[in-house]
């Protein structure tokens, strides 16, 4: 597996980054907002989807990062930071709508109706590997009902 470096500037980018980005998985304690850096960095456990469509389909995750510059503000809606321990949270998609150009919103939206919220002065996201993948059991599975909860099948291996 080659490592995936992805650069955002626009919405058309974001969908690129997003098909790469579905089913992966976040800890709440790996979610860095630096307001100072006017940065978010979010450290995920992405999915290898290329790696399904192969011959003979192998399951995959590597460890990523997902970077976004000139962020005014961070918010978050369903997402616990309670008692020290780090939620685990399905992503499901990340988009960006555009309000004042080239200003506007990056949602990332993860299963379970949480919601991590982004101002940006402009969208300028990096998403890149950090490092080999491992393998995974099973293959992220969706419900057909698209009001119905993600199920999180994949978990990464131990070793």
């Amino acid at each position: 597996m080659d490592l995936l470096r992805l650069i955002a500037l626009d919405g058309e980018d974001m969908q690129v980054v997003s098909a790469h980005l579905q089913d992966a998985l976040v800890r709440t304690a790996d979610i860095r907002w630096r307001p100072s850096e006017k940065r978010v960095v979010v450290a995920l456990n992405r999915f290898d989807w290329e790696s399904v469509a192969g011959q003979g389909p192998e399951y995959r995750r590597c460890r990523s990062a997902l970077r976004f510059e000139r962020v005014l503000s961070c918010k978050c809606r369903n997402v616990e930071h309670g008692d020290g321990k780090s939620e685990a949270l399905n992503l499901l998609a990340v988009g960006f709508s555009q309000t004042d150009a080239p200003a506007g919103f990056v949602d990332l939206t993860f299963s379970g109706g949480a919601v991590l919220r982004l101002e940006v002065e402009c969208l300028e996201a990096e998403l890149a590997d950090l490092g080999p993948a491992w393998g995974a059991e099973i293959c992220p599975d969706h419900p057909l009902d698209a009001d119905a909860d993600v199920r999180v099948l994949a978990r990464p291996q131990q070793g």
